[in-house]
């Protein structure tokens, strides 16, 4: 049923997007704490003190969700995506306070792009990659707009994953995934190291060295000018808004990760016409 129509495919995958939002939204809030907490503990061996056992265990399975302002737990009928959040008028059950509206976005944004990745690329592996892809760079996006880190935990197996379906040349052939993945590295690296010569300061992390990585495997190295160039398009006109609308300081560093993630989201589903576009302009 759901191969023959297209529609009810997408409203599927749409349905789980929203799902799965809901927990994306639990990883970027908790993720970043888990690995603060890690890093106290190896300092702590490394002083040679006893790990800290204050505070209560925390994984993105436990504790249960909670308000982070009053501790009032999370029922089910308060977690349900989109619609929670449009019952309880954005507000917390138990004390009134805001639920940012990152919460909402990040789930129907996460149901949109699901809906739009079965519907264009139908029952296939290349769907479930969409999927997988997708939901990763949400992710990512979020927690380095919020912390300015790209976690190993997740950029890694994003790397690996891209070779493992590209084993079969699902998007590109297993030479070019190798080789975006060497690309997408190197060449982030060799920006980072020329600007650091050439200023004394850091551009970026190496977590954006990761993650470009990670699109070449999944792309392959053809797809990386693209995505760089739609990245530093968007970033540079993001940081001149914040800088002139906001009045960002010009000293307070603008991650790149939601940059790179959007980028790779779009090259996912619209790089070969993009490519040939620019292509074309050039003969």
């Amino acid at each position: 049923m759901l191969p023959e129509s297209p529609a009810a495919l997408a409203a599927v995958a749409g349905l789980l997007g929203l799902c799965v939002g809901s927990f994306l939204n639990v990883v970027i809030h908790r993720l970043p704490k888990m690995m603060e907490r890690e890093w106290q503990a190896q300092c702590a061996e490394l002083r040679g003190e006893a790990p800290s056992t204050a505070g209560e265990p925390l994984s993105l399975a436990r504790p249960r969700s909670r308000c982070p302002a009053c501790g009032h737990p999370i029922s089910a009928l308060e977690n349900i995506p989109l619609v929670s959040y449009l019952m309880l008028r954005g507000k917390c059950a138990g004390c009134g306070t805001g639920i940012p509206l990152r919460y909402p976005v990040v789930e129907a944004a996460t149901g949109l792009l699901s809906a739009y990745a079965a519907w264009h690329f139908g029952p296939s592996l290349q769907a479930v990659g969409a999927l997988l892809l997708a939901w990763a760079l949400i992710a990512l996006a979020a927690i380095d707009f919020d912390t300015q880190l790209l976690p190993d935990s997740i950029t890694l197996p994003l790397l690996w994953a891209g070779l493992a379906f590209n084993l079969a040349g699902t998007y590109v052939p297993l030479e070019m995934a190798v080789l975006g993945a060497m690309a997408g590295y190197l060449s982030l690296w060799s920006i980072y190291w020329l600007f650091k010569l050439a200023t004394g300061k850091e551009g970026m992390g190496y977590g954006d060295f990761k993650l470009l990585a990670a699109l070449g495997a999944w792309l392959g190295w053809q797809m990386l000018p693209a995505i760089i160039l739609l990245s530093s398009v968007v970033g540079a006109a993001v940081g001149l808004t914040l800088i002139v609308a906001v009045r960002h300081g010009r000293n307070v560093p603008i991650p790149f990760g939601p940059y790179l993630a959007a980028a790779g989201i779009i090259a996912a589903f619209w790089g070969p016409q993009i490519t040939h576009g620019y292509l074309g302009l050039l003969h």
